[in-house]
This record gives structure tokens, C-alpha cells and sequence, in this order.
């Protein structure tokens, strides 16, 4: 008998690290294709940055755009999971606005660490890794929470950009607004929302008519969307610099950890000690996507748009991509064994 219970503990060990390998492999996989490709002459920096504009001001607005308007039922939100989730960014917000301070007397820096703390890669990563992990379910309750959860990741960074700038300025309530409204990521969730609002009008008028029903435009926003992750991922490992830690040691150790442990741990226990039998497998996967996934991508070029310390914040999502490997690696394993998944 104990024998047999013996080895039932010990395949489900192998099932969630099998599991939890085939969640995060991709996304080690294709970063590494992006620095072989820049070792071998192929991609330089140059086109690293230019793949992230166009990310960021394309594909990204365009995923984010399909993900919202994909949305069948609006009844789907639920309210007091998305509350959380919500919750716990601003604090994790408010309480890194005060320490970054500490951690650094440059301005330009300040607001970067802000983002290390907060923002993750939620839209480009998170929502098809929460896929990976629970499946259509998964990726449903991830891409409605990006209904309010990208716009308030862009907010958030904006105000902190705006407030610690290199140039000293005091950020004014219309800069802020501003930055806001012209947020490419802010602008494609609204597309889709307005998109979504005008299907169920429309609906309600008996007239079932969807984007999808012409069949070469959908076809063409589905393939922007789709080399919206790759492309991201590729420019990710092309820009891979590990000669950058002396300068900036403090700094990264404080954001690294900041992102690939003590967040993740904080927001995913609590919300397992709180709401364990309340959240289903769909809601740990989307919280999984939200706090355990590395630096955003898009910090990059909005920080280097907003005169922020674009190096910093480069070197940022690379080591945060590289160890939140390993911090995905683990959520799924632990909540593989708790049989959350």
C-alpha cells in the first residue's frame, strides 16, 4: 500500500514537471533563437529596437484588439477576481514608488524600477502562457482581465515615467492624459472594447454580423496578432547584453528580485491562502500571467519615448526573462501539485 501511494506521489512529481517544462520551454526557446541569430550576423541592435516599435505600435495593439473583441459573454467577468488582481498591482504600485527612491538617486532610474515591480509581460507572455497552463479557459480569464488590466499597467507606468524624468520636469495632469491616450497598448484595448459594445448592440437589433465575417480582414488582423509574440520574444534575445550588471548592480538586483520573487510570491500566496477554494484553475493561471511573468517588453521603447533609462530597463526584462523562467517553472509545478491544475 505504501508503496503503491509512493509511487502515485511520485508520477504526479514527473506530471507537474513535465507540465510545467512544456509551459515555459517556448518562451526560453524562442529568446534563444533571437541571441543566436544576433550572434550570427543575421539581427544587430538596430533591428532589435525597431522590432520593439513596431511591436509595441503594431502587433501588440492588434493581439490586445482580437483578445477583448474575442470576448462571447460579457457575464464572464468575474468581478471579485479581477478586483484582486487589481488590488494587488496598485499596492505593489504604491509600495515600490517609495522604495525605488531608496534604491537610487537618479531620477531617470526611479521610474524604470517602479515598472520592474508592476509591470510584467502580461499581454505578450502572460495571456498565451495562461493558455499553456489551463488551456481556452486560461487564455479567456486572462484576456478578460487585460480588459482592465493592460490599460491600468499603462496608466500606472505613465504616471511613474512622468513623475521621475531625467529632465526634472513636474508632471502635469494633462501630460499625464495625454501619455495615457496616446498609448498604442491603452488604444487597441479600447478599439476592442468599442468593436466588442458595438457586436452586442448590434445583436440586439437581431443582426449577428462579426468582424470574422470578412474573412481577409480578420485573416489580416490574426496574422499581425499572431507575429506579435515571436517577434517581441526574438527581438528580446537579440538584445541580450550581459556585460551591463557592474554598472547598474544595485539597480537590477533590487528589480530582479522585486519581479521574479518576492511579487510572485506575495500575490500568488496570498491569493492561494485567501481565495484557494474560491479561484478556479482559469483564475491561477490569468494571476500566474500577471505577477510571475518577467518585465514587459513595450517598458522598453515607452520608457525610451518617455526619457526614461531605456538601457536600464533593457537589461531589466532580459535578466527578468531569463529568471522568471524559473519562477514560471515553479508556479506551475506547485500549482500542478496542489492539483489547481
Amino acid at each position: 500500500m505504501r508503496s503503491a501511494l509512493f509511487l502515485t506521489k511520485e508520477k504526479k512529481v514527473i506530471d507537474s514537471l513535465i507540465f510545467a517544462v512544456n509551459a515555459v520551454t517556448p518562451i526560453i526557446a524562442l529568446a534563444v533563437i533571437g541571441f543566436a541569430l544576433k550572434k550570427a550576423g543575421f539581427v544587430d541592435e538596430k533591428f532589435a529596437k525597431q522590432a520593439n516599435k513596431l511591436v509595441f505600435r503594431v502587433f501588440l495593439p492588434v493581439m490586445l484588439f482580437l483578445n477583448v473583441y474575442k470576448v462571447e459573454n460579457l457575464a464572464e467577468f468575474d468581478y471579485g477576481y479581477i478586483a484582486y488582481a487589481l488590488v494587488a498591482v496598485v499596492l505593489i504600485f504604491l509600495i515600490a514608488f517609495p522604495l525605488s527612491m531608496l534604491v537610487t538617486k537618479r531620477a531617470d532610474r526611479r521610474g524604470v524600477l517602479v515598472q520592474a515591480a508592476f509591470r510584467s509581460n502580461y499581454a505578450l507572455i502572460g495571456i498565451p502562457l495562461a493558455g499553456s497552463l489551463f488551456g481556452e479557459a486560461g487564455e479567456i480569464v486572462a484576456s478578460l482581465l487585460a480588459v482592465v488590466g493592460v490599460p491600468l499597467f499603462n496608466v500606472l507606468a505613465v504616471i511613474a515615467l512622468t513623475v521621475f524624468n531625467s529632465e526634472g520636469k513636474r508632471p502635469t495632469v494633462g501630460g499625464v492624459l495625454l501619455g495615457i491616450v496616446k498609448n498604442p497598448l491603452i488604444q487597441g484595448v479600447f478599439a476592442g472594447i468599442v468593436a466588442l459594445a458595438v457586436r452586442v448592440l448590434l445583436i440586439n437589433f437581431n443582426i449577428d454580423f462579426r468582424i470574422s465575417d470578412i474573412e481577409p480582414l480578420w485573416k489580416t488582423l490574426s496574422y499581425l496578432s499572431g507575429l506579435a509574440t515571436p517577434v517581441a520574444l526574438i527581438a528580446l534575445g537579440a538584445q541580450f547584453e550581459f556585460s551591463a550588471l557592474p554598472g547598474m548592480k544595485r539597480e537590477l538586483i533590487y528589480g530582479v528580485t522585486a519581479r521574479t520573487l518576492v511579487v510572485p510570491t506575495l500575490a500568488l500566496g496570498i491569493a492561494y491562502l485567501l481565495f484557494g477554494d474560491r479561484f478556479t484553475g482559469a483564475h491561477f493561471a490569468a494571476l500566474v500571467a500577471v505577477f510571475a511573468t518577467p518585465n514587459a517588453v513595450s517598458t522598453v521603447p515607452m520608457t525610451q519615448e518617455m526619457g526614461g533609462d531605456a538601457y536600464l530597463a533593457g537589461q531589466l526584462v532580459v535578466w527578468t526573462t531569463l529568471l522568471s523562467t524559473f519562477t514560471i517553472f515553479a508556479a506551475a509545478f506547485v500549482l500542478r501539485l496542489l492539483e489547481i491544475f
